[in-house]
């Protein structure tokens, strides 16, 4: 089955995670030591809006709740964390390892300005959702020149 990425918008923050991405693979590409569980993972994450709000949501299947660091501001949000690797025993042999350990961070930004007082943030079934309304909209004010 073939999979088809879809990508909205574009700007600056588009551009600061293909730039972030491309360079990640260089360097896993270029050297071991960049690579494995050390590297971490990137959590998957949809941005969409609502008439009143952007929201987040990203898969955190096997991360602590306590382990989750949420910051934001009126043009991005920042989450962060860890994925502990689960004990396995020293017989255990793998036949297929592709689930990914380790530090996490994403920043993600905001198609519009946001209210960084008005966010709510939940984390259930292994799924993260953090709700923030949109900024209002201010009209722009005639300035008087003084002499």
């Amino acid at each position: 089955m073939d999979y088809i990425k879809i990508r909205f918008g574009g700007g600056f923050g588009q551009l600061q995670s293909e730039l972030e991405e491309t360079l990640n693979n260089l360097y896993r590409t270029a050297s071991p030591v960049f690579s494995g569980s050390s590297q971490g993972f990137r959590p998957a994450t949809d941005v969409f809006e609502t008439p009143d709000e952007i929201v987040v949501m990203a898969e955190m299947a096997g991360v602590n709740k306590d382990e989750l660091s949420i910051e934001l501001d009126s043009r991005a949000v920042k989450i962060s964390g860890r994925r502990r690797e689960i004990r396995r025993g020293a017989q255990a042999r793998f036949h297929l390892a592709e689930i990914p350990y380790g530090y996490f961070e994403r920043t993600l930004f905001f198609p519009r300005p946001v209210d960084p007082e008005k966010v709510t943030a939940t984390y259930a079934e292994g799924m993260l959702e953090i709700r923030v309304a949109k900024a209002k909209t201010l009209s722009p004010q005639r300035v008087q020149i003084q002499d």
